[in-house]
């Protein structure tokens, strides 16, 4: 997902690098806590700082565990492993020693940079760029402070104290663990301006060998996720909603719900009915007892075919604004040698992630306690306060790690939390209620990927060069109706245009026009936002342009990106891998594609084989990926294979379709995703930098669609409309 474009070279803003770290010395036996100076008691959870790890980046505790306070969730992309190697290296710390928790409660602290620090958010593949130096420095004045305790504490210079692994030894023999010195360290003055180490002195990041701090307990099945929450009387929910988008409850009968044993209430809620039960099998069955009567007066009643017949009326009429323009790209089609032509169709898509949405709410008192995926910890935190009636300083968010999202869980109207809420006021706090999506409320609940229609015309001068290029989006906006409606400027959603507005390639006369569509099909930022289209239409048009030109299509783009070598060093390694250039067995062939998204650049080289039968099987992918300092490299590789095959997944099969207003699928059956079987075999080569880290969590998804759609074109098919294995293709 993404709100913000990254900086380039993201750094603490000026006003938090002047300020200094603070140490909280909390009850006797606390430890040493770090975190930086609190702005506003209004800003913390229900706990005192002094009693909550919500106040700082990082706990050291007289057991000589450290515990790290992630400003970021982990849903899977092992943020907590990257945020913990960055705290273990500048802390001496051994890795084993080392636990992450979630924070959330307070921007101050945990604002992401990325974003301009006013928010605590975790999507764009920010978190790295976000947390690099504020981490690396609270393990570096942690580690300052251990260091002048023990010297203290032995009469020496702090200079002759080394750290390694956890412990403190001196040339005398004297030795010392974390937690055996972390109370005295607590106790002394905080040092300012603490330096952090020289890369070529780093041992942990960038190394292969570091583990991640999740893997011991995910592969033996104890790692809890928020659909396992279990707390005294919990109650779990499950909610009827209207069967079309924008419909709402005219009426509803409880009684045969209420008289499946084990159904405890049956609710109104804001988005729906709730059946309350004593556990999710009596809930589920409950609802389908229930008789609701909707009204559906002003719900969506168009499918998806109709949409689109839309959407092509609209392409062939002026845009409404016009997102990029450079030269006159109308006057040199005119004049050009050649021009291609090419319409793309692309479907809704659902993120469907492993967990389904869920969220659990409890009220003691006046303090609510919210468990989830908390994606956008500030926003859940005062729709929770509002709904009931606390103030947001009342709302303690306990931050799960959670089972995949993809962008679904940073939901502007913070769904699932809004109803766990509800739930839980309506049966008047008496217990903590877990609601649970099933997979098929979650596959037919909308906040989908948006469907989108591209048009594109592109010429060539005599000599095969690009001269023009006019490329006409249209679909919905992502932003529009969000709290994030700001950045729209001049009718402009960013997230519709990225990747062609900003087009690496250099052609002289470049023109991109958006026509925003109203249609009551909720969408939301889904892995990779805009590039998932963009990236499509922009690379398998370049192959077309190629193609016409009589050119192969990696020299083509190296010529068209002599400016941005990045591009080109990534797009050459992808290629010298790959073997390009060199012949394939019969049946055959390769594709190739290079993008940037989220400060990240990204190229690939799929190499597909073909049937007897007309079909085909991507069998290898080459991956090259240049995104900054590699803090974890393992990490990287994974998030590169896990991208590759969550957009393969994508391009080849899946898709939401609508008929008069309801969803079609419902599940796995229906909505189709990248099976094991089909999983190609992934090599990813990162590109070795000393600049500030940029994001891995979604640049590998967008290239993999075109390569895979240009090694297509080479066999003579071309594919435009997707899902391939759905649409038709010539």
């Amino acid at each position: 997902m993404r709100f913000l474009a990254p900086k380039p070279s993201p750094q603490l803003s000026p006003a938090l690098s002047r300020r200094r770290f603070l140490v909280l010395s909390g009850v006797a036996g606390a430890g040493l806590t770090l975190g930086l100076p609190i702005a506003s008691a209004k800003a913390q959870p229900a706990a005192s700082a002094a009693q909550t790890p919500f106040a700082a980046y990082l706990r050291v505790a007289p057991d000589n565990s450290v515990t790290v306070l992630s400003a970021h969730m982990d849903m899977g992309q092992g943020i907590y492993s990257g945020l913990a190697t960055l705290v273990a290296e500048e802390l001496g710390a051994d890795p084993a020693q080392l636990r992450v928790e979630g924070a959330a409660g307070n921007p101050k602290l945990y604002g992401n940079l990325a974003w301009g620090g006013a928010v605590q958010g975790t999507g764009g593949s920010t978190a790295i760029a976000s947390s690099f130096e504020r981490y690396r420095r609270a393990g570096a004045t942690a580690r300052a402070m251990l260091v002048q305790a023990a010297a203290n504490e032995w009469k020496v210079p702090a200079s002759e104290i080394t750290v390694e692994r956890g412990v403190l030894t001196h040339r005398s023999g004297r030795r010392a663990t974390f937690g055996e010195l972390a109370e005295r360290a607590a106790a002394l003055p905080v040092p300012a301006d603490v330096p952090l180490r020289d890369p070529k002195d780093w041992t942990l990041i960038g190394s292969e060998s570091v583990r991640r701090v999740d893997s011991a307990d995910k592969s033996t099945g104890r790692q809890t996720y928020t659909i396992d929450v279990k707390l005294p009387g919990l109650l779990t929910a499950v909610v009827a909603h209207p069967p079309r988008f924008g419909g709402s409850v005219r009426s509803f009968d409880a009684t045969a719900a209420k008289a499946v044993k084990g159904v405890v209430e049956v609710v109104q809620i804001s988005r729906g009915v709730a059946v309350i039960a004593e556990h999710t099998w009596a809930a589920i069955k409950g609802r389908e007892a229930l008789k609701v009567e909707w009204n559906l007066d002003t719900a969506e009643a168009r499918g998806t075919a109709e949409l689109m017949e839309e959407f092509k009326r609209l392409a062939a009429q002026p845009p409404t604004a016009v997102a990029a323009r450079r030269g006159d790209a109308d006057k040199a089609l005119a004049g050009a040698a050649k021009v291609v032509e090419a319409t793309y169709e692309f479907p809704y898509l659902a993120h469907a992630a492993l967990e389904p949405m869920d969220a659990v709410a409890r009220k003691d008192g006046d303090v609510l306690e919210v468990w989830g995926g908390h994606q956008m910890p500030d926003l859940y935190q005062a729709k929770a306060a509002a709904i009931a009636g606390v103030s947001p300083d009342k709302v303690r968010l306990h931050v799960m790690m959670t089972g995949g999202s993809f962008g679904r869980r940073a939901t502007p109207d913070a769904d699932v939390i809004v109803e766990a809420v509800e739930c839980a006021k309506a049966i008047g706090w008496r217990a903590p209620v877990k609601v649970l999506w099933t997979r098929e409320d979650d596959m037919q609940g909308g906040r989908y990927r948006p469907m989108y229609l591209h048009t594109v015309k592109a010429g060539l001068d005599a000599a095969g060069n690009p001269v023009a290029w006019k490329h006409r989006i249209v679909g919905q906006s992502i932003l529009a109706n969000s709290p994030f409606a700001a950045m729209v400027k001049d009718g402009i959603d960013p997230t519709s245009v990225e990747g062609v507005s900003d087009s690496p390639y250099a052609v002289p006369n470049l023109t991109a026009e958006l026509t925003t569509v109203a249609a009551g099909v909720p969408v939301l930022w889904w892995r990779s936002v805009g590039h998932t289209h963009t990236a499509y239409a922009m690379e398998t048009m370049i192959d077309q342009l190629a193609t016409a030109a009589g050119r192969d299509p990696v020299e083509f783009r190296r010529a068209l990106l002599t400016d941005h070598p990045r591009h080109r060093r990534v797009l050459d390694l992808a290629a010298e891998k790959a073997g390009w250039g060199q012949p394939l067995a019969a049946g055959r062939f390769r594709g190739v594609a290079v993008h940037e998204s989220f400060a990240t650049v990204v190229a690939e080289v799929a190499e597909i084989a073909m049937d007897d039968r007309g079909g085909f099987r991507v069998e290898r992918v080459v991956c090259a990926v240049d995104c900054g300092v590699a803090v974890n490299p393992d990490q990287i590789r994974a998030q590169m294979e896990g991208g590759i095959g969550f957009g393969l997944g994508a391009i080849l099969h899946s898709r939401i379709t609508l008929t008069g207003g309801e969803v079609d699928q419902s599940n796995f059956d229906g909505y189709e995703v990248l099976r094991f079987t089909e999983m190609p075999r992934v090599e990813v080569h990162v590109v070795p930098s000393a600049e500030p880290p940029t994001g891995v969590g979604e640049p590998g998804v967008p290239p993999i669609g075109p390569a895979v759609a240009n090694a297509l074109a080479a066999a003579g098919r071309t594919a435009r409309i997707l899902p391939l294995s759905r649409g038709a293709q010539t």
